[in-house]
C-alpha cells in the first residue's frame, strides 16, 4: 500500500509555487512561507541553477511536488521514464508530496501540454484507478490527484465530477488536491453548487489545497492564474477548512506574475484565515 503523507507534515502550512522569475530574489533573501511547491518537470533529471535554487528552500522548509505531465488519465502506456525520473527527484529531495492532474494531456505519443478533462463513466473510472495504483506503486507513495478547470462537458458522462474524484481516490487508495479555483470556475461553467461539490468529497482524502485567480471572460470563466484569489474562492477556503481542517495550501500565480511579495501576501492571507479558525477551535 502507497505511503501517505509523512508524519509530522501537517505542520507545513501555507506556501506558494515556485517560478523561475523569482529565483533572484529567493537566493537574495529566501521565502516568506511554511512550505513551497514546485513543477515536477521543471527539475527532474536537472541540476544547475534552477536546482540550487530547489535545494536552498528544501533547507528551509518542505516542498511539494507537482506536475502537469502524468496524464493519468490517458490511454497512452505511461512513460517508465517520467515515472523513474519523478520518483528519484521526490527521494533525492524528501518530498513532502507528490501530485498531478486528474486529466489526459497525451494521446498517439503526442502531449498537449493542456489539463485536458475526463468523461466522468464507470470506465474511465476503472480505467483510472489502475493507472493511479500503478504510479503509486512505481513511487512508493500516495499520489494526490487535483480536479482541473473545464470549459465543456461529456455527454456520456454518467457521474458528477465530485463523485468521480471521490471514487477515484477511495478505490485507489490516493489523496486529493483540492483546486478551489477550479471547483469556483466549474460551478459558474456547468452551473452547480461549489458548496455541494466540497461537502460531497470525502474528507479523508482531501489532503491539500490549491488558490489561485481567473479570469472573467464574459460567457465563461478561464482559470488563468493571473490575478489574486477572488472574493468567492476565499469564502471556499474558509468553508473548506471547516470540512477538512487545517490543511497544507498553495497559492499559484503563473500569469501576469507580480513581485514576490505580492504572491506572499496572498499566502499570508491563507494563514491568517487559516490561523482564525483554529482559534475558534481552540486548537
Amino acid at each position: 500500500m502507497p505511503a501517505g503523507c509523512e508524519p509530522g507534515a501537517g505542520r507545513a502550512r501555507v506556501g506558494f509555487g515556485l517560478r523561475a522569475q523569482h529565483y533572484e530574489a529567493i537566493l537574495r533573501r529566501g521565502l516568506r512561507a511554511d512550505l513551497a511547491e514546485a513543477i515536477s518537470e521543471n527539475f527532474m533529471g536537472r541540476g544547475g541553477r534552477a536546482f540550487s535554487v530547489l535545494e536552498r528552500v528544501r533547507s528551509d522548509m518542505p516542498i511539494a511536488l507537482h506536475g502537469v505531465s502524468l496524464s493519468v488519465g490517458g490511454i497512452d502506456p505511461l512513460s517508465e521514464t517520467y515515472l523513474t525520473e519523478l520518483a528519484e527527484l521526490a527521494r533525492r529531495i524528501a518530498a513532502f508530496s507528490v501530485s498531478d492532474h486528474l486529466c489526459f494531456g497525451s494521446f498517439g505519443g503526442h502531449y498537449a501540454h493542456d489539463l485536458w478533462p475526463l468523461p466522468y463513466t464507470e470506465e474511465a473510472l476503472s480505467h483510472v484507478v489502475e493507472r493511479v495504483q500503478r504510479v503509486q506503486d512505481r513511487l512508493g507513495r500516495q499520489l494526490l490527484l487535483e480536479n482541473v478547470s473545464s470549459y465543456v462537458e461529456y455527454r456520456a458522462s454518467t457521474l458528477s465530477e465530485w463523485e468521480f474524484i471521490a471514487e477515484v481516490a477511495k478505490r485507489a487508495d490516493a489523496g486529493i488536491l483540492l483546486d478551489l479555483n477550479n471547483v469556483f470556475v466549474n460551478a459558474k461553467n456547468h452551473d452547480f453548487s461549489a458548496t455541494q461539490y466540497l461537502r460531497a468529497l470525502p474528507s479523508d482524502r482531501v489532503r491539500q489545497i490549491h488558490l489561485a485567480g481567473h479570469d472573467d471572460a464574459g460567457a465563461y470563466l478561464f482559470d488563468d492564474h493571473g490575478s489574486p484569489v477572488s472574493p468567492a474562492v476565499w469564502r471556499l477556503y474558509e468553508q473548506s477548512l471547516e470540512l477538512f481542517g487545517p490543511l497544507p495550501t498553495i497559492v499559484e500565480w503563473d500569469e501576469r506574475l507580480p513581485e514576490l511579495s505580492v504572491v506572499e501576501a496572498e499566502a499570508a492571507r491563507a494563514r491568517a484565515l487559516l490561523n482564525a479558525r483554529e482559534e475558534r477551535r481552540g486548537a
